[in-house]
């Protein structure tokens, strides 16, 4: 167990008005290019300004004894947690699905900066509790829910964890082929993909699939286990489409590729950090061995 004092770890994005000024290089360039298609920088410098505030007043809330550091999205592959850190997210709730990934059940608190934009399914704590909230976290006597992660594992030893979704297919808008086993049953398929959900990604991607196809699979966030979707599978005489959808607790999934190139594997929407998955290559997905400690404040 580490000896060393607790680190609040506040973790941000850029803001809209932090992206238009890197690519407009002044507010005025940027305020032009906003008007000229009928908007205004007042709405994004007002935003910008909420999530500030919002980190401002949570960092003043962390006990004067405590360490404090802040790490934006782009750099979180690089940043190291350790077994002390608190990690505060402050913005919307798919910042708390980009770290979660990086952890090894450090506790959570995320903070919404703007209520009435964001739902806040993940980013629930209120500032007013924040104060109370750090120290019991690190007492294990804070209100939480351990949220089930999906894990890839490719047979090279390489993975990947997602608190929403994997995806297994082609990087372009061409066919996956691929074969896929669960249960005993196997079939080869040429799909759009498929994805491997938790009970946290049934609400985005897995929720618009369920909705589209009428395939349901019930699943909560804290249950040990996850669900798949095969995205489009097309029948022909070498392909079927019976395994379709399913949920995954005592037995993972398999899925050997069936692409020359191509093939990729990537979690919770982050493209460009991928698994290649050419031909041969075989990935075994199911439910990650530690959850997401999220505070619920």
């Amino acid at each position: 167990m580490s000896t060393n004092t607790p680190r609040a770890v506040f973790v941000t994005r850029e803001t809209d008005y932090e992206l238009l000024l890197a690519h407009h290089a002044t507010r005025g360039q940027a305020r032009f290019f906003l008007e000229s298609r009928g908007q205004k920088i007042e709405t994004v410098e007002r935003r910008h300004e909420e999530l500030h505030a919002a980190l401002r007043a949570a960092r003043a809330l962390v006990p004067d004894d405590w360490r404090q550091a802040l790490v934006g999205r782009a750099d979180l592959d690089r940043f190291l947690f350790g077994p002390e850190d608190v990690v505060i997210p402050v913005g919307q709730d798919g910042l708390v699905a980009n770290v979660a990934k990086y952890l090894s059940g450090q506790p959570v608190l995320g903070i919404n900066p703007s209520p009435d934009l964001y739902d806040g399914v993940l980013v629930r704590v209120p500032l007013d509790r924040l104060a109370r909230l750090l120290p019991a976290s690190i007492a294990h006597d804070a209100p939480a829910e351990h949220r089930t992660m999906v894990e890839a594992i490719l047979d090279s030893g390489e993975k990947l964890l997602a608190l929403n979704e994997v995806f297994v297919g082609h990087r372009s808008h061409q066919s996956a082929r691929y074969s896929i086993a669960a249960g005993g049953a196997h079939e080869d398929h040429s799909s759009s993909g498929l994805i491997v959900a938790s009970g946290t990604g049934a609400t985005g991607w897995a929720r618009s699939i369920m909705e589209a196809t009428h395939e349901r699979v019930a699943l909560a966030p804290e249950e040990r286990a996850v669900c798949f979707f095969v995205r489009e599978p097309f029948p022909s005489k070498a392909t079927g489409t019976a395994m379709r959808f399913g949920k995954l607790a005592a037995e993972p999934l398999g899925v050997v590729s069936r692409m020359n190139e191509g093939g990729v594997i990537f979690a919770d929407g982050i493209e460009q950090d991928f698994l290649a998955f050419d031909w041969g290559r075989r990935v075994t997905l199911g439910p990650a061995a530690h959850a997401l400690h999220l505070v619920t404040g």
